[in-house]
């Protein structure tokens, strides 16, 4: 049995978030940066701020947010992660006193050690490095990479380019939770709940 938590991120359907819920899914991305296919409108959150999270987590995407930004958005939920994909400062980052992950771009094995600068960071997500590209970009980097580190010191969160095909390589690496975005789309922006359940079943069918 596997015990790696799964997240979805780019949440944009107020039917696929319940069915999440309903699947009691650890954590689901809503993404605030506008560039992005997946960008959280204030009309959904308007229709979803009075849902029932239960036990399911919500986390909010930023890219280099204005101070302001993030406090509007994230006051929709109740006690979210704040999520940040930039350039932010670790002051900048703990200074909402919410909990908060870390993105860290990787191209190298020097990327991965970048981790140890936000040492409050609940966890650190790593995504695949693109030149002038925040966020994710549907491609994973070099795993291998992963080795550096350890769960023990931080929790770290595999993103990029997972999908049904590779999820078992993306579990081999032990990451404390998965990030699941293109992966479980029928287009892109689109989430499929069939992929989700499909590759839902497969993780959580995994041998450890």
């Amino acid at each position: 049995m596997n015990n790696s938590k799964i997240k979805i991120c780019g949440i944009s359907n107020k039917k696929i978030l319940e069915e999440l819920i309903n699947l009691g899914l650890d954590y689901v991305g809503f993404i605030f940066y506008k560039k992005s296919p997946r960008f959280t409108s204030n009309e959904f959150l308007e229709s979803i701020k009075d849902i029932n999270f239960r036990d399911t987590i919500p986390v909010c995407v930023y890219v280099n947010p204005e101070e302001n930004y993030v406090y509007k958005t994230s006051s929709y939920f109740k006690n979210p992660i704040l999520q940040f994909h930039g350039d932010e400062k670790l002051e900048f980052c703990e200074s909402f006193d919410l909990e908060y992950w870390k993105a860290i771009r990787v191209k190298d094995k020097e990327d991965v050690l970048k981790a140890q600068s936000f040492s409050s960071a609940s966890a650190i997500l790593f995504e695949n490095y693109k030149e002038g590209h925040f966020g994710g970009t549907g491609e994973s980097f070099n795993w291998n990479f992963l080795k550096y580190i350890q769960n023990k010191e931080q929790n770290f969160i595999l993103s990029g380019g997972i999908n049904y095909e590779n999820v078992d390589n993306a579990l081999s690496t032990n990451s404390w939770c998965i990030d699941l975005n293109s992966g479980v789309e029928s287009e892109e922006g689109k989430k499929d709940i069939k992929l989700i359940k499909n590759i839902f079943n497969k993780i959580n069918k995994h041998e450890i």
